[in-house]
This record gives structure tokens, sequence and C-alpha cells, in this order.
């Protein structure tokens, strides 16, 4: 104790195209309630820049990532994520973050919780929010993650160490079920009449897949569309009659109550030529199909891990609106390149059945990340009583 400040041990990485708080969980009060009033203070909400505190104003730049030694034999460490909310004092567990989700090996291994000896660490990791184990693969050099490396991912300067995560075991991840709704494609009736195709997919997170025609858009917007007050309601409205489909929610009007954050909705268009953030071209040759993802009513600005993910496990259900997006060849091969507002990212992905069930041979992504800060944070006494 510091005057009347508290000392909390903290890791700031960028894991990904994200970028967050890694704590031990043994740092933290037992107690929920004390755990998210701590974890609210410490990113500086409630306020829209998060001025006092360690966020960085932005959804994918207000997540935390808990890590612990995990007890269960199929797993190396327990990670919980926690979404804090920017202009209100709630912290969502509801779902994984991908990118974050990248940082957790490194991690680990980093602060002693993992022993990584060669030239390769393997960790395996239960995702406490999901309740699904995925595995990280990356490089380390005595004992210690490595950072460095020639990997590139859009929306992220420079190159780093690739870190492969398999998330072929996180099918049902928020509802149990690969289809909530039971069918690859539902026709949905919209409170202005118009009635919108919809895909309802659960692979590492719940999310939800429109057609962008379907709402008028191209598919190549950029973050300034939902600067648009009636088309924010209008997507809004779309998730909440996606989280009543899946499940997730009984009035489509309480979504962000009922089911805040998931399912994610994304916006999908075949292939084309389009303009990225930086005004670039990124060319129709390069991508298999683009994509548009609405994170916490913003616009994202890449592509959510696990959102690319289930995109990219939709894509091989036949009839669901990401099959339907892609040519022939594209459906066939084991990679689906999806065109976010940055650029291309890859998603590997090959199937089998199993009994006449769908299975993932291969499902999953490649991310950098890189430790950034390790010190003590320091929080009024009055957040961690």
């Amino acid at each position: 104790m510091i005057g009347r400040e508290t000392e909390l041990p903290v890791v700031l990485m960028r894991g990904g195209t994200s970028k967050g708080v890694y704590l031990h969980a043994r740092d933290l009060p037992a107690s929920n309630t004390e755990r998210d009033a701590l974890l609210v203070r410490l990113m500086g909400s409630p306020d829209s820049i998060q001025i006092d505190g360690l966020g960085g104003a932005r959804p994918i730049t207000s997540k935390v990532a808990i890590v612990s030694k995990s007890e269960r034999p199929d797993a190396d460490v327990d990670y919980l994520f926690a979404q804090v909310d920017i202009d209100q004092p709630v912290v969502g567990y509801r779902g994984n973050c991908g990118n974050i989700s990248a940082g957790v090996g490194p991690f680990a291994v980093d602060e002693g919780l993992v022993d990584a000896a060669g030239y390769e660490a393997q960790v395996r990791i239960y995702n406490v929010n999901t309740d699904k184990v995925f595995v990280a693969r990356f490089p380390v050099a005595d004992g210690k993650a490595v950072s460095t490396g020639d990997f590139a991912i859009p929306g992220v300067p420079g190159t780093g160490a690739r870190i492969l995560l398999d998330y072929r075991t996180t099918v049902g991840a928020t509802t149990g079920k690969l289809l909530p709704s039971g069918a690859p494609v539902n026709e949905v009736a919209l409170e202005n009449g118009r009635i919108i195709s919809m895909s309802v997919c659960d692979v590492a997170n719940c999310c939800a897949f429109v057609p962008a025609a379907d709402l008028g858009l191209t598919g190549s917007e950029q973050c300034d569309v939902l600067e648009d007050e009636a088309l924010a309601r209008l997507l809004g409205e779309v998730r909440g009659k996606a989280a009543v489909l899946a499940g997730l929610a009984k009035d489509w009007r309480q979504v962000d109550r009922q089911a805040p954050g998931l399912p994610m909705l994304c916006l999908l268009a075949p292939a084309d030529d389009y303009l990225d953030a930086h005004g670039r071209t990124v060319k129709r040759a390069s991508i298999d199909l683009r994509a548009r993802l609405i994170f916490l009513g913003k616009l994202h600005e890449n592509m959510a891990g696990t959102a690319a993910t289930c995109l990219a496990a939709a894509s091989r259900i036949g009839g669901s609106v990401a099959a339907l997006m892609l040519e022939p060849e594209d459906a066939r091969s084991t990679q689906l390149r999806i065109g976010h507002p940055r650029g291309s990212m890859p998603v590997e992905v090959a199937t089998g059945h199993d009994g006449g069930e769908l299975m993932f041979e291969t499902l999953g992504f490649s991310r950098t990340a890189r430790r950034l800060l390790k010190g003590m944070a320091f929080l009024p006494a009055a957040a961690c009583a």
C-alpha cells in the first residue's frame, strides 16, 4: 500500500489486433463483485476516453485476460476473458476474444505458469467463458516466448513470431450447438417489412451472418458507416433478432441487456476489390469474401479472431449465407481468406464427417503478440476494498 493507492501487478500486451491487460488470477479478489469493480477502475471506466486508467477508449483496447495454472487434466492454464465497457461500469464475460487469446500462451510461459523447453511451446488453454479448450503453438528460446519473427497480420505494423491457435474443439462454445437455430439459414422479418437471410453459427463464439446487400450495404464499408444513427438502430435490431434466434435473448429489443456482446453480427459480401482503411486497394484475387463485423455497436477495425473462426466454419456448412458467397473452388480450399477493413485474414479450415455429422479436421488462425509493459498499476484504495 502506498498512501491511498493499491498496487496491482500487470502485464500490458498486444494480442493480435487487440490490446489488453493480462493478470494473474491469484492477484485479484475472490469475490466476483469486488473483482469487477477493480477491473472497471483499472481500465478507467466509465469514461469515454478512459483517461484515468489503462483502457484505450475503444472496445479492442478495453480488454483483460485473467490467467492461472489449471487443475484440469486437459489444460495447462485457465483463462478468463473480460470485456470492460467504456461508458458503463460493466464487465462482460460472455464469449472469448481470439486476439487476446493469442497472448495467453506467451504470457503463461513468460510468467512461469508453463515450462517451455526446446524451440516450440504448445500450451493447452481452457477458456472459462466458453468452457472450451484450445491450443496455442509458438516459438520459444531459453524458456521464454519469442516475439520477433517474419509473420505479418493486417492491422499491426511490422512483423512478429507466428502464434498458431487451434480452435477445432470450440464448436458450440456459447449455445452448445453448431447451428443454434437448427438450420443453416433462416429468413428473418425486420420491423420495416424487409426480409433478410441470416445464418447463426456457434464456433469459438456465436455469430450471425447476414448478406450486406440485404441491408442496403456493399460489404466494403469502413468504420464511419455507423455514424448514421438510423443504420446503427437497424443493425441493433438485426443483432437482437439473431440473439432470439440463437436462444440467447427473449426480446430482441432488450438484446443489450439480455445478450450483451453475443451473438456478434457479421455482414458478408462476395469477393471484390475494395479500399482498406488506409486507402489501399485490396484485390479480389487476395480474398474469398468480404466481411464487416459489428462488435459492441461499432464496426470492428479489423476482424475478431473468434468471429473469423466462426465464419470459416460457417463457410463449410452447405446452404449457409457464408457458403453461398463463395466460388466453388474457394469452398473446396483448406483456407478461407476474409477481406476486412484493414486487409485479408486467412483462416485454416478443413472438414470431414463422423457418422454423417460435420466435423472440423483443421480450424484455426495465426496471430502475433507482444509484451509491451510489465509493472505495477496503481488504484485508489477504495477500488480494491
